[in-house]
């Protein structure tokens, strides 16, 4: 039977243990800090818009503290600025043969994890979770959400096919896709207004209500610019339509992503948004829109939009501000002092 270590079980990765654990499959999680006690203490508190549970998750520090054993998937849910030194971790305890799923925002993660172990799959995650208080973790979907698996750099095999298998069982939207990066670039376009949520301070994000809060015209040069990117460096990426299609009902019910409340409170923000609100001291902007500033420094397009968010999003951190600190107004002369200096 196949043992998932879930490697960062916030937002994400706590669903996925949470879920998994709660249909019968073995889950250890990594987690730190205060989640970490938390979890140890009471074990891992699902909340959703129909129940409220909590699970006996087995709950590690770190992967020295695990015994790995055949049979184990590490799945990496952290975010991409804390990759490099997971994977470092990871190796040292479980050796490089062990099978390592990306389900994370942005295309870096899968090239960091080839340098270092033979097996990588990357993960196409669709999820609307939240974390922001120690030992409980939310979705806000009427489904748990899309968690497609594919082999890095292309191709399927058995173990797509299991992973897939197992995370459909466990009430996940899965399947095993061959073209995997292709559908994590087309999540890239939708991920780079996560830092734009965060810096106006948008609830549930989407182009009519980027346009309503008047940043419409700034979420659409941000994917104009990675666009062209993309078309330069000959990056295939999956169309708003087949990403549409994908998050089309599965049933009768409506929309398996919908966003419901919890509790009578509404989701705050996307990923960017609660690592601002919690103050995590970091975020993840530099492997969003920072992908489309490195595309466009390699083939020379402009990226001026990229670019000012990117910059903008560090001093959401630096400063420790909290998500709406940034008026539109004030990104907008952020952009246009990129555009005028390159």
């Amino acid at each position: 039977m196949t043992r998932y270590i879930i490697y960062g079980a916030g937002a994400v990765g706590g669903v996925i243990a949470a879920r998994l654990q709660q249909h019968g499959q073995e889950v250890v999680a990594i987690a730190r800090g205060a989640h970490l006690d938390a979890m140890r203490a009471r074990g891992l508190t699902l909340q959703t818009p129909d129940e409220d549970v909590t699970l006996p998750v087995a709950a590690a520090g770190h992967p020295s503290e695990i015994d790995f054993r055949d049979g184990d998937v590490a799945l990496l849910t952290m975010k991409t600025q804390h990759t490099e030194r997971a994977l470092d971790d990871l190796r040292a305890a479980a050796g490089d043969a062990v099978p390592v799923v990306c389900a994370q925002n942005g295309v870096e993660n899968e090239r960091l994890a080839l340098r270092r172990f033979a097996r990588v799959y990357g993960m196409l995650v669709i999820l609307p979770a939240t974390y922001l208080e120690p030992g409980i973790v939310q979705i806000h979907a009427a489904a748990n959400g899309i968690l497609d698996c594919g082999r890095y750099p292309a191709g399927d095999d058995a173990l797509a096919a299991e992973i897939a298998a197992g995370l459909a069982a466990a009430g996940f939207s899965a399947h095993p896709v061959a073209d995997i990066m292709r559908w994590k670039y087309g999540k890239l376009l939708s991920n780079l207004g996560n830092a734009l949520q965060a810096a106006i301070g948008l609830g549930v994000f989407s182009f009519d209500a980027a346009r309503d809060a008047g940043v419409g015209d700034v979420l659409a040069r941000l994917r104009d610019e990675a666009v062209a990117c993309f078309r330069a460096a000959g990056v295939a990426w999956a169309s708003d339509e087949e990403m549409d299609a994908r998050r089309q009902p599965h049933g009768p019910s409506g929309d398996a992503l919908r966003l419901r409340p919890i509790g009578g409170k509404p989701r705050g923000g996307g990923s960017t948004w609660q690592s601002v609100a919690r103050g995590a001291g970091s975020v993840e902007t530099d492997f969003l829109n920072g992908e489309i500033v490195l595309l466009g420094r390699l083939y020379g397009i402009p990226t001026p939009a990229n670019a000012a968010l990117q910059r903008v999003a560090q001093r959401l951190v630096r400063e420790r501000l909290t998500p709406g600190s940034i008026a539109p107004d004030e990104l907008r002369r952020e952009i246009a002092a990129e555009a005028a200096s390159a």
